[in-house]
């Protein structure tokens, strides 16, 4: 009897996200038709083996003053404290305080790829964000410092010759802070990351999907616990 293998079963999990996304890439001739299931397939994986307090979805993010971000193809976001959202047709508006991250998923990874997903993600950070001071059994904390909103770049491949060389990381070095790309996947040949200091690296991988997820993860336990959203601000745009 064959014994159980751990690594064979992460690996039978990146194999399967990478062979659904080619086969997206290259059976599907229609763009909007083959960017929907390359979607698909990426939100499946985090809906499937995200912890339950988190959720991945389509959709915009909305603040307090009534602001929305660009259509935004993954945000993952809180659900187990976030007090509210809108979904209709598989699209979702979720309040600003409670996304994690925000990442766009394209075909293949270019510098005018990079530029766009940067612009998708700003959006969404510069969108305000409240946090109110939580009561405990010990008297008010301070309000939660703001976490970080993580974005990135999820692609099946890479158009460079190099797909994960010095042209990759001349593309992440010269975006705008407020666009930053965290962290990204492509199916075929790695990841890349971007540390709090703005420097950027890149890796092979044989089993990128499962690298990219494990390390979005982790990075999702730094963030902990949502801010304490303000209800109230949001109330007010109530129609009466």
């Amino acid at each position: 009897m064959k014994s159980w293998s751990l690594s064979e079963l992460l690996g039978g999990l990146h194999d399967d996200i990478q062979q659904r996304l080619t086969t997206a890439r290259k059976t599907l001739a229609h763009p909007g038709t083959k960017g929907d299931a390359s979607e698909g397939v990426w939100l499946e994986m985090l809906q499937t083996y995200l912890p339950q307090r988190y959720r991945a979805m389509k959709g915009h993010v909305v603040d307090s003053n009534g602001d929305f971000s660009d259509q935004i193809d993954v945000l993952v976001f809180d659900r187990q404290y976030s007090p509210f959202i809108f979904q209709y047709q598989g699209q979702g508006i979720i309040p600003a305080e409670s996304v994690y991250g925000a990442f766009e998923a394209k075909q293949s990874i270019t510098a005018e790829q990079v530029r766009y997903a940067e612009a998708k993600l700003a959006s969404v950070r510069k969108l305000h964000r409240t946090s109110l001071p939580i009561p405990t059994a010990s008297g008010l904390l301070p309000p939660k410092p703001l976490h970080h909103i993580i974005g990135g770049l999820l692609t099946v491949e890479s158009d460079w010759d190099t797909p994960l060389g010095k042209p990759l990381l001349d593309a992440l070095k010269a975006g705008h802070a407020n666009g930053r790309l965290d962290l990204g996947c492509v199916a075929v040949h790695g990841i890349f990351s971007c540390d709090s200091d703005g420097c950027h690296t890149a890796s092979l991988q044989n089993k990128a999907a499962t690298t990219f997820l494990f390390e979005f993860i982790s990075r999702l336990q730094a963030c902990a616990t949502m801010p304490m959203i303000d209800v109230r601000a949001y109330a007010k745009w109530l129609v009466t």
